[in-house]
């Protein structure tokens, strides 16, 4: 296993590199706010035991990446009342810099073509990928995540509560509770976490690299976004989209209508499943990813 930092786009991008080098390349797209840790290592290991060399690592600001401090904290309320005024929404950044980061530490790596994965933000941020770099890509999975279609269900009071009302600072201890909480919001009602797992994975997390600022940019640039419709409709990679059935956060009509927009996609839809990463069905998440990125490959 490597860890490092490479400097990619301009950045500094905190990195993972696990697995044979010679091996198939997986590259893991985290979602708002998520570090590298986000992707169990479980969940890691058991695609590198289904022979794929495996990259996951930080967002642009998030984690140990580049953070943004300059570009100050947006106003989330006042941006989801533009939003919804149909008012354009100003980000520090964009989405397609964010695909543009995984392209450019790719490239650092030496690694010509992959296989996408990405997790809700990271599944949009994936969907661009597979968009605007098709020469790079041999399968997109897109996991948990949505269009940006406006007439699409949104996701439920309680998780959207939790998501706006991120602290931005604060007591260490209040803060790993109001993350721990949110996991919990937003986890699986069919898988829920060993509480003392989740601990330390929070704990773990706050101490790497815990910066709600950088959340607050990020949200931006989703909400800046928009409809990815018309752009999703130009993918022609090998395409599994990847939804639970009882997602709080991103309600199941967003995975349907992401591989209602992707010629030839296929839907997996998993009861039970959230907004999360379950250990109980990282066997499940897995071993669809790698059937699918092993007939990617063949097609290719």
């Amino acid at each position: 296993m490597t860890t490092g930092q490479a400097t990619a786009n301009g950045i500094e991008i905190a990195y993972e590199d696990r697995g044979p080098s010679d091996a198939p390349a997986i590259l893991l797209v985290m979602g708002l706010g998520g570090q590298l840790t986000l992707w169990p290592d479980e969940f890691v290991d058991a695609l590198v035991a289904h022979g794929f060399r495996v990259i996951r690592y930080d967002n642009r600001d998030v984690g140990l990446s580049t953070r943004f401090d300059a570009a100050g904290v947006p106003n989330l309320k006042w941006m989801f009342v533009k939003a919804a005024l149909k008012l354009p929404v100003r980000s520090a950044y964009a989405l397609a810099d964010m695909a543009a980061d995984g392209m450019a530490l790719l490239d650092h790596l030496g690694i010509d073509r992959a296989h996408i994965v990405g997790a809700s933000m990271g599944g949009m941020i994936a969907q661009h990928i597979a968009a605007r770099y098709p020469d790079r890509v041999l399968s997109l999975t897109s996991i948990m995540s949505t269009t940006g279609n406006p007439r699409l269900p949104r996701a439920q009071k309680e998780a959207m509560r939790v998501l706006a009302n991120r602290p931005m600072g604060g007591d260490a201890e209040a803060m790993i509770a109001y993350s721990v909480n949110a996991a919990r919001v937003i986890g699986s009602p069919g898988y829920p976490a060993e509480e003392e797992r989740l601990q330390r994975r929070v704990r773990g997390d706050y101490a790497r690299g815990w910066y709600p600022q950088g959340v607050a940019r990020q949200m931006a640039a989703i909400v800046a976004d928009g409809d990815r419709r018309a752009m999703l409709k130009a993918i022609t990679a090998p395409t599994l989209v990847i939804h639970g059935e009882a997602d709080p956060l991103v309600p199941i009509a967003g995975g349907r209508d992401t591989a209602a927009h992707i010629a030839g996609a296929r839907l997996l839809t998993i009861p039970g499943m959230g907004h999360d990463l379950p250990l109980a069905l990282v066997d499940t998440l897995t071993g669809a990813i790698a059937e699918h990125a092993k007939d990617g490959a063949v097609a290719a």
